[in-house]
């Protein structure tokens, strides 16, 4: 019923001009869940302006090591040792994602991922804008009872047949995706687009194994992402809390939380050079918490919650970097 009038709100409305031409809805399963980990599977459903299903593709990919959980994904390594190399299918994935914008259920995850297998291949990413459909939900007040797929799924009537396989997934997502695209376009709702930025750099480093320990699994060897960087002193005294609706001052401890549209390092930087003290944790003595998503349960956002920390999301933080104040004299 709701999607009926959904539709039937659209027919009589024009599309709006500003969303994007196209979707490309993408699962990825993983050996993990760290920066080293590699992509197992992946399948792509693409989507046209509106919605509507145009193809869809599927891909085992052999990670050149252990397959990690295989309890959740199902893939074993003799399953995985015949399927090709992610730089032999990169070529196909590039043609399925290249103008699109990334859809995904948890976005950020999936488009690290990718982008790291990119980076290892040495090519880029054709994306330039992702949509997290956890974020898009929060955006439309779906009443849902947690962040899950299968809650979406569920809330759309949508059945889910093989939990955990790649293209079980994006099926599922593109179909749920589709009535949430169509209600914000007649709630006119903005989209929650992010930016991606490829990976421009990576280093394969020979991992040192501990004693009686083989390297890497299976000949594989750790690889680092964009190792972090030692910054420099905050040379100025914390002044306190950042006062919602005044100006930073040089000094004050500024944490992140979650995605963000600017790559993080990036964001740290800006921060750093105006003269403000980026934490990597928050405490007692934090200035402020900049996150997208307030309502997360992020260990910093709960404790910005218990400390009474004030939080702007990443827009606003830009807007108060154009004018920090300087640090008191003496």
């Amino acid at each position: 019923m709701l999607e009926d009038l959904t539709t039937a709100a659209l027919s009589s409305t024009s599309w709006p001009t500003a969303y994007p031409k196209g979707y490309a809805v993408v699962d990825v399963e993983t050996t993990g869940l760290a920066r080293d980990d590699r992509i197992i599977s992946a399948a792509v459903y693409r989507l046209d302006a509106r919605g509507e299903v145009e193809d869809h593709w599927y891909t085992m990919v052999n990670p050149e090591r252990d397959p990690g959980p295989v309890w959740i994904h199902g893939l074993t390594s003799e399953a995985l040792e015949g399927a090709p190399l992610f730089q032999d299918i990169a070529e196909e994935f590039t043609t399925r994602l290249e103008g699109r914008v990334l859809v995904a259920h948890n976005a950020v995850f999936d488009w690290q991922m990718i982008a790291r297998e990119y980076a290892r291949a040495q090519r880029e990413v054709p994306v330039r804008q992702r949509l997290c459909t956890i974020a898009l939900s929060k955006e439309l007040g779906l009443p849902l009872p947690n962040h899950k797929l299968e809650s979406l799924a569920a809330h759309y009537g949508v059945v889910q047949r093989r939990a955990h396989h790649a293209l079980d997934d994006a099926r599922v997502l593109a179909e749920a995706f589709q009535p949430s695209l169509r209600a914000a376009a007649a709630g006119g709702v903005r989209l929650p687009l992010l930016e991606c930025r490829p990976l421009t750099e990576w280093s394969d480093r020979p991992a040192t194994p501990r004693i009686g320990q083989q390297a890497g699994y299976g000949g594989y060897r750790p690889t680092s992402w964009r190792p972090s960087r030692k910054r420099p002193a905050c040379p100025y005294p914390n002044p306190g809390r950042y006062e919602p609706g005044g100006r930073l001052k040089q000094g004050m401890r500024v944490a992140f939380s979650g995605d963000t549209s600017t790559e993080r390092e990036l964001l740290e930087d800006r921060a750093t050079d105006a003269g403000l003290h980026v934490a990597t944790s928050l405490s007692r003595l934090t200035s402020l918490l900049v996150t997208n998503d307030p309502d997360s349960g992020t260990s910093k956002v709960v404790k910005a919650r218990q400390f009474g920390t004030p939080v702007v999301d990443e827009a606003a933080f830009g807007q108060l970097l154009a004018d920090v104040e300087p640090a008191s004299e003496g």
